[in-house]
């Protein structure tokens, strides 16, 4: 069974095209080095909820709209390895000061599918 890694964040409106491009070298990156799939999905229904919502989780502001993005490997070894070598790859080191979102605010982690069609 595979294995996918999730995240959630807040993007700047007015960055979301500087995000975009960062996002399309990340996946170009992830791709690369031996992801099966690389997915960047920009809010399009998601109403701020009474409780929860995806906006709440993020703190999104009204001048943000909330990224929901997914890799999937083969399996947890394998994204570990390729993750390895991402961290490693020169084309995503960067100034964390100059992310076209806020890091701190960004939600993330390893899920093991218990169903997969």
């Amino acid at each position: 069974m595979s294995y996918v890694d999730g995240f959630l964040l807040a993007v700047p409106k007015a960055k979301l095209e500087a995000y975009k491009e960062l996002a399309s070298l990340a996946g170009e990156v992830w791709k690369e080095h031996g992801a099966l799939a690389f997915v960047e999905c920009v809010a399009d229904d998601v109403p701020y909820g009474e409780l929860t919502s995806f906006p709440r989780a993020v703190h999104a502001t009204d001048d943000e709209t909330v990224v929901f993005s997914w890799i999937v490997y083969e399996s947890r070894e394998k994204r570990d390895a390729i993750n390895a070598k991402v961290m490693a790859d020169p084309r995503l080191k960067g100034d964390m000061a100059s992310m076209p979102f806020d890091g701190k605010r960004m939600i993330f982690g390893g899920f093991s599918p218990i169903v997969e069609l």
